[in-house]
């Protein structure tokens, strides 16, 4: 038994990992700006509070995002906070590496930190979670249309990604990068987008799209996706219903 920090604990992805983790026997605690049941008050941007949170664990899985260029600011005052943990577990992004898009960029950024901070430490990345393509479906509500553009994505179900994660946090610190996991289907956008339609009850049409640019050409040839066989169990369709 472990205890463990969990950074983004009350997020998308955050809450299916404390559930297994605890499940697994840890003593978990959440890195939050507010108080809360078992939460501890700190503030990765700035720094605040942070020494203090890490006193007394052993495992830091972090999981806070802030969608862009804090990212690596976070990561650098939590990565100074840690001198001396035992292992920080990391989320990242499939294809962060291959997609020049600025948040990726900024999530790279950030695993270098950590690469070169001397916490031991087990970076893991995954595809994109199904609720962010549903999000993104649902946000087109007012259209008269359904966009999607042309290209393909593996999504993966966030508590596939909270075991995965688990398994990390009772593994030995990789120094490095575990092997990126997926969802079980590969779907084109469109195809996703018509699954989505179906169980949404939606009548707009979907209208596949072709954009310019290097970003939506690594996307196109494949970039978001990892090689091997699967991780996940749950796809985007069950993930709907």
């Amino acid at each position: 038994m472990s205890s463990i920090l969990v950074t983004g604990g009350t997020g998308t992805l955050g809450r299916p990992t404390v559930t297994r983790l605890r499940a697994a026997d840890h003593q978990v605690r959440v890195l939050s700006r507010k108080p809360g049941p078992d939460h501890v008050v700190a503030d990765l941007t700035s720094g605040a509070g942070l020494q203090a949170a890490v006193e007394g664990t052993d495992v830091i899985v972090h999981l806070a995002t802030s969608q862009g260029r804090r990212d690596v600011q976070q990561a650098s005052n939590l990565l100074t906070a840690a001198a001396g943990m035992k292992h920080v577990v990391v989320m990242s992004i499939a294809g962060i590496d291959r997609i020049p898009l600025p948040y990726y960029r900024s999530k790279l950024a950030a695993e270098r930190l950590v690469a070169e901070s001397g916490v031991p430490y087990t970076i893991l990345r995954a595809t994109q979670f199904h609720n962010l393509i549903d999000r993104v479906l649902s946000a087109q509500r007012f259209f008269p249309a359904v966009i999607a553009p042309s290209i393909p994505l593996q999504p993966i179900a966030v508590e596939d990604v909270a075991v995965r994660l688990t398994e990390l946090v009772d593994q030995a610190p990789l120094n490095g990068r575990a092997p990126d996991i997926g969802g079980p289907e590969r779907r084109s956008v469109p195809e996703l987008a018509r699954q989505w339609k179906q169980v949404r009850a939606s009548s707009r049409p979907v209208v596949p799209v072709r954009l310019g640019g290097r970003t939506f050409r690594a996307f196109a040839d494949g970039a978001a996706m990892v090689d091997g066989p699967p991780y996940g169990h749950l796809t985007f369709g069950e993930y709907l219903l």
